[in-house]
């Protein structure tokens, strides 16, 4: 008997193990790049939609070209110094750095050529059916239109244009990322046949779509339209022989060894200045461009035929957002919608009174960011508060929370703070407010050693007449009042005095060296996060096994994790249902057979970019739900400073419930993840179409004039007579 338990107990270790293999095999992933690539072909999903207003369509199809920018100067060029080292470890989908490139290079010049097409083909014809043409090129304007271009020119852009030359006294000039130029081949009128290079630069301080005046209908054109008309007047001595535009995107992945850098403000100041001379990782030109002139750009500037992108239009497709910007075109936009007040605090008391009655859950943009900014500021101007911590990693350009934190500082308070300077592309602007805060008066921090501080955290020390009292606010997107009206995010206003004390411990590790033995009710990554996920998994794996209810629901930007999606993979294998809700990164395949058959994956694109990162257990029908900072990507579980933090009240766990039934009722807006990889609408015939986003709208103006009617006594319409005391006591 005792042989027989050992020989099934060594069984059972060798099922697990052989499972454990199985969940990490390289076919049961998506390449990280390649399903990025997959997320941008969702958003031209969105440019292509007949059915979304025409000039969304343009904003859509202007977000895939910045989307692409960014993929570029990041991923891309990661993955080239990872050749240029000969790094040949594979993903976790089995490929090196170099098939990576391959593939990506494939699917990038699909995706480009797929941009065009739906710029030139589908979305142009429409503009001018709707009263505006676009000029494709000068060519191709009237007699007055071309005059007015050339005084335009002129006497606007003339002055500002710098022609430069390259011939044995004048080198190759630098040629800045992402910046706009027109190449040129010319030749001396008097001299002998030989071609020589020269260039300008689109000057990027002037508007780049010009207005055609006295135009029916309206007509616009692009400014290097302009310059290339008027070259010739750069180059007086010389014919010019063919001229084309060009555009080049850089390595822009910044590299810092935090370890030998012994301030790590000026370091990151010194390595972006470099940011605009890093290799050239792409080139843009306009199609059929002078083979010459290719040859040219290609040795200068050592790019390969794989890296050149030949443009059928015009080249930078971002410009499209100034296009969206032209104004008498609004019947071609979405409804512009004003976020709500949040009915919490609809009434005369004070936000901290607000908060002691119960937590309040915000969920922008469907609700107003400025609670978030009034908190800051009521703190900053309260004197029973004592101190203001808070961790910031994107902030708005004239941020009023900024403005708020160095007032506080002003007025005595203790204001410690957190700024990031290695978020990504706002290194520039964090330096700027990490200088003006510290010339406040606030203490700042320069993030940590080794990792970011991406988690999102403000806690008001306040003294009351029962003692100090700790206020929290914990979100999953930055503190920023910008991004607040497009993105999706969630926040919680909480003085649950187990959640201030874990907000003490986590500023107390990020200004000093103090680990804190344990935490009441916060995970915090790097330490402590992965294992809190893993556990909540294989409790519900666990529940599975019994026979009891077993869920998760998962919203996020990214998964790509390996160990996570292997433990999903495990959870589903037992039987759990498992819903993801995933807008752009997805490594895991869903709907396999013995792998995933009990995992579904759906994308939202919509209007707002969908950021709020919330987790479903169901723990056997004792629902735990968590909201957080944290995507399931190894840098937020392993490099990051992260935050996940539950939401205990039952009216919120009902209202974040709400919001992830509405998700997964999605039928607009939503795309699935299907088997081989690909992602597709549903099916809706015979089904009331649901715009989950367009559902938050309407439920938040609801919301907010229920609250209205109930507390407006002249809304509410009911007259209350004076009792006969209160008129004796008058």
């Amino acid at each position: 008997m005792w042989n027989t338990a050992c020989n099934q107990a060594e069984t059972e270790v060798v099922r697990v193990a052989e499972a454990e293999i199985r969940y990490t095999e390289p076919e049961n992933y998506v390449n990280r790049e390649l399903s990025w690539l997959e997320f941008n072909y969702r958003v031209l999903g969105e440019a292509r939609d007949k059915s979304t207003p025409l000039f969304e369509r343009l904003k859509f199809l202007s977000i895939t070209a910045s989307n692409l920018d960014e993929f570029f100067m990041v991923r891309v060029a990661s993955l080239k110094d990872m050749v240029h080292a000969g790094y040949n470890k594979p993903d976790i989908a089995g490929m090196t750095a170099q098939q990576q490139l391959d593939a990506i290079g494939m699917k990038t010049h699909a995706l480009v050529e797929d941009q065009y097409k739906t710029y030139s083909r589908v979305l142009l014809p429409l503009l001018l059916e709707n009263g505006l043409r676009v000029a494709a090129g000068h060519e191709e304007l009237s007699e007055e239109e071309g005059a007015y271009v050339d005084r335009y020119f002129e006497e606007m852009v003339y002055p500002v244009l710098t022609p430069m030359a390259v011939d044995s006294s004048r080198p190759f000039p630098l040629i800045r990322n992402k910046s706009l130029n027109i190449a040129a081949l010319v030749k001396k009128k008097k001299g002998d046949e030989e071609l020589e290079f020269a260039m300008v630069q689109v000057p990027s301080g002037l508007p780049r779509v010009v207005v055609l005046p006295d135009s029916r209908p309206t007509a616009i054109i692009y400014l290097e339209e302009i310059i290339e008309r008027n070259i010739d007047k750069l180059f007086l001595n010389y014919d010019i022989i063919s001229c084309h535009p060009f555009r080049v995107m850089r390595n822009a992945d910044l590299s810092i060894d935090e370890d030998e850098a012994e301030d790590l403000l000026k370091e990151i100041e010194k390595k972006l200045k470099k940011r605009q001379w890093g290799e050239v990782i792409r080139l843009d030109i306009e199609a059929n461009a002078d083979k010459r002139l290719l040859r040219i750009l290609k040795k200068e500037l050592s790019v390969g035929n794989e890296s050149i992108y030949e443009i059928d239009g015009p080249l930078d497709l971002t410009v499209l957002m100034k296009v969206y910007g032209l104004p008498g075109f609004e019947g071609f936009k979405a409804p512009p919608y004003t976020p709500q007040p949040v009915p919490a605090l609809m009434n005369e008391d004070d936000i901290f009174t607000n908060i002691r009655r119960g937590d309040i859950l915000l969920t922008h943009p469907f609700e107003t960011f400025q609670p978030v900014v009034d908190f800051i500021k009521r703190a900053a101007r309260d004197p029973e508060v004592l101190a203001i911590k808070q961790t910031l990693y994107r902030v708005s350009g004239n941020s009023p929370i900024i403005a708020a934190l160095a007032e506080a500082a002003d007025n005595g308070k203790q204001v410690s703070v957190l700024v990031e300077l290695k978020a990504r592309f706002d290194e520039e602007n964090n330096i700027l407010w990490a200088k003006m805060l510290e010339k406040a008066g606030c203490h700042v921090i320069y993030g940590l050693l080794g990792l970011k501080t991406h988690s999102k955290i403000t806690l008001i020390v306040r003294r009351e007449e029962d003692g100090i009292r700790r206020y929290v606010h914990l979100g999953t997107g930055n503190y920023n009042d910008s991004t607040a009206k497009l993105y999706t995010d969630c926040g919680l206003f909480t003085c649950d005095p187990q959640i201030g004390e874990d907000a003490t411990a986590v500023f107390n590790m990020l200004s000093g060296y103090s680990e804190p033995l344990g935490w009441n009710k916060l995970s915090v990554a790097p330490l402590w996060l992965r294992g809190r996920f893993k556990r909540l998994i294989l409790r519900e794996i666990r529940n599975a096994q019994e026979g009891k209810p077993a869920r998760i629901v998962a919203k996020m930007n990214s998964l790509c994790d390996k160990e996570m999606i292997a433990n999903l993979y495990e959870a589903s294998c037992a039987g759990v249902q498992i819903e993801l809700i995933v807008r752009g990164i997805c490594c895991l395949k869903a709907g396999i057979p013995g792998l995933s058959e009990h995992i579904t994956v759906r994308s939202i694109v919509g209007n707002f970019l969908e950021h709020s990162r919330i987790f479903l257990f169901e723990n056997g029908g004792d629902k735990k739900l968590f909201m957080g900072s944290a995507d399931w990507m190894p840098r937020n579980l392993d490099r990051r400073v992260e935050i996940l933090f539950p939401v205990e009240d039952e009216g919120l766990k009902e209202r974040l419930l709400h919001i992830l039934d509405v998700q997964l009722a999605d039928n607009v807006k939503a795309q699935y993840l299907r088997p081989d990889g690909s992602y597709g609408k549903r099916d809706r015939r015979g089904r009331a179409p649901v715009n989950s986003q367009e559902v938050f709208c309407e439920e938040a103006v609801r919301a907010a004039k229920a609250e209205e009617s109930m507390t407006d006594p002249m809304k509410a319409r009911v007259f209350v007579p004076l009792e006969q005391e209160s008129l004796l006591d008058s």
